[in-house]
């Protein structure tokens, strides 16, 4: 996912900047202090994720946001609260007020992972995984858990284990909305969990870490299906 931050002050941008080193599932390719200078980039590169601020000279991040592409996620940061009734009828995914911290900053970008997650891109039940030489043909209901160990992904299944080169992202988009991130290196099969608690999802005998990071949008998710 690439993101970039609008924030005509440079603190508010090195603040998002180390805030973001926390989630590797995002890229970010530029940081802008004009709000005029980042529609033209815009236009030009495609961007998933935008951190914007609202009270900025030459443009308002309000203004801006009703004509940059709706297919750019948005989430407002600002000092002033009274902007947040606004921000929602562009359909920001969140409004953080400055001071922004960690949790809250996390609180967000979990919501922004539960909501550009992709959908199926067909009814198929199964999934072709390439290891090496060899192409494993896999159905979603034998994968318990994927693990992500260098530029590596191994699918844990029920009764074996597979090795395939790729990344994190591209393991989400081939699987079904019912596997969810949990960790940097982990991805899970909802339909499996026998059992959670705060920093742990149980499948069976395996123990699968839930980091701050994603522990939100985690539990969001699950308690959503209660």
């Amino acid at each position: 996912m690439k993101a970039i931050i609008i924030d005509d002050e440079p603190k508010a941008i090195e603040l998002l900047k180390g805030y973001l080193k926390h989630f590797d599932g995002i890229e970010l390719v530029e940081t802008f202090r004009n709000g005029l200078k980042a529609c033209e980039f815009i236009a030009k590169v495609p961007i998933d994720l935008i951190f914007l601020d609202i009270n900025m000279p030459h443009i308002s991040g309000i203004t801006l946001s009703k004509i940059i592409p709706n297919t750019c996620s948005i989430i407002f940061t600002t000092a002033h609260s009274e902007y947040a009734v606004e921000s929602y009828t562009v359909h920001a995914v969140d409004y953080l007020l400055k001071p922004i911290s960690l949790n809250r900053f996390t609180q967000a970008i979990g919501k922004v992972l539960q909501t550009t997650k992709p959908k199926p891109i067909s009814d198929a039940t199964w999934l072709l995984i390439k290891s090496g030489f060899d192409t494993f043909r896999i159905e979603h209901t034998a994968i318990l858990y994927l693990e992500k160990e260098g530029n590596y992904m191994t699918y844990v299944c029920e009764t074996d284990k597979i090795l395939g080169r790729e990344t994190i992202q591209e393991a989400l988009n081939k699987l079904p909305n019912s596997f969810l991130q949990t960790h940097k290196s982990f991805i899970v099969n909802t339909d499996k969990i026998t059992r959670y608690d705060r920093t742990s999802i149980y499948l069976q005998k395996h123990k699968i870490p839930v980091s701050e990071s994603y522990r939100q949008a985690v539990f969001d998710y699950l308690e959503s299906k209660v």
